[in-house]
Order: structure tokens, then C-alpha cells, then sequence
């Protein structure tokens, strides 16, 4: 899965130079899905960029562990996730839980969303002990899209398949989203796109920028 020259450049920002896949030992399936894992978990927000252009929103993305409890496939974790504006942190505007395995090819990441059919029931599910985050795999909900990761030095790139995700959120028939995930938290380009191809919502050439707020990197 290649680069374009303009995400291309955004890695090159954060690593500094160009590697090849063979400069670097690939890591194992399953370490390499405990490394996106460690990535994802935790407490970014946008508000340094929000601060910066007030065009952009300020936004506190939430993740924790789940556990399905008839989980079939031993190779997955299961994240819960949330995402609401920090002046309205117990109205979240998006929530999903994600499934992290290993996908066909040994250097590639899957990340499976899957929306839940009622989601007030989750609000702040983060909140809640580890011991208690259990799920089970019939309250996940439908499975939504998939972004594929793939590892380049010390970030992982991740992109939807071709053609995007169908949808019918806000006027979109289908949605697209590339992911970086970096030494500084995580960039994403989420879009919806209606029949005509035409974006109806999503991010600009800038992205979303969340930055960690509660780990050290």
C-alpha cells in the first residue's frame, strides 16, 4: 500500500528521512497490532490545533480495552471509542468500537469499526474499571469500515480500501479516511462523499491533528 506525495510528506515530517521496508525488521503480527493498540488507548484532543485556527474544532477523542466475552478470533483487541467536543464531554457525537488484528499480509494493521445500535448507553464507558468494560460480540453492532496500517520506521499509515466505505451519514454515500499514527499522537482524514464524488464533510488537506494529553510518548 503506497504513499501519496502528500501523505508522503507528512510521514517525512515526523521520521525525518526516507526508509525502505528493508532498512527496518518488521515486527510480529501480533506486536505489531499491540503497538497500534498501545497507540490508539488513551486521551487525545485537538486543542492545540483549535487554539491555533479557529476554523477547526476542539475535540477529545477517547479510547479504552474491551473485552468481548465470545470473542472468535483470539488475535483481535477490542477497543471502545468516543469522540465530543471538550466543552461537552458527556455528549459525545461518535462512538464506535474497534477490532485490531492482524491482517493477511504479515506488515498490514486491520482496524474494524463497528457502530453500535444504541449508543447513550456508552457514554463514558471509558470511565468504568477495566474489570468492567466487558462486551458481548452481539452489541458491538454492524461492522462500519476498515482502515489497513501499514508500518513505516516509527509510524504506521493506514488507509480505507478503495473506493472508500458506504454510508449514509450527513449526506454521504460513502467515506474514505487515511490515519497516521506518530510519535505525537495520531493525524486523520476523515471524509464523506456524496454520489457525485464531491466531499460533503470531512477534514481539509491539514486533517485532524490529536495530540496525547494523558501519556508520554
Amino acid at each position: 500500500m503506497g504513499l501519496s506525495k502528500f501523505n508522503l510528506a507528512i510521514v517525512l515530517t515526523y521520521t525525518g528521512a526516507i526508509y525502505s521496508s528493508a532498512a527496518f525488521a518488521l515486527p510480529t503480527p501480533s506486536q505489531s497490532v499491540a503497538e497500534v493498540v498501545s497507540h490508539l488507548e488513551g486521551v487525545m484532543d485537538t486543542s492545540a490545533q483549535a487554539a491555533a485556527n479557529s476554523d477547526k474544532a476542539n475535540v477529545r477523542m477517547t479510547t479504552c480495552r474491551v473485552e468481548v466475552a465470545d470473542a472468535n478470533n483470539s488475535s483481535s483487541v477490542y477497543l471502545y471509542q468516543e469522540q465530543a467536543l471538550n466543552e461537552s464531554l458527556d455528549a459525545p457525537y461518535r462512538q464506535r468500537f474497534l477490532e485490531i488484528y492482524p491482517g493477511k499480509r504479515q506488515d498490514i494493521v486491520v482496524s474494524r469499526s463497528y457502530k453500535p445500535e444504541s449508543t447513550e448507553v456508552w457514554n463514558g464507558f471509558c470511565d468504568r474499571p477495566q474489570a468492567q468494560r466487558i462486551v458481548d460480540s452481539d452489541r458491538l453492532g454492524q461492522p462500519l469500515c476498515s482502515v489497513f496500517l501499514k508500518k513505516l520506521v516509527s509510524v504506521y499509515e493506514g488507509k480505507t480500501k478503495p473506493g472508500g466505505c458506504p454510508t449514509n451519514f450527513r449526506g454521504a454515500n460513502y467515506i474514505t479516511n487515511t490515519i497516521i499514527l506518530h510519535d505525537r499522537g495520531m493525524d486523520t482524514w476523515d471524509r464523506g462523499f456524496d454520489k457525485a464524488g464531491d466531499r460533503v464533510w470531512g477534514a481539509d488537506e491539514t486533517g485532524y491533528q490529536y495530540r496525547w494529553s494523558n501519556k508520554e510518548k
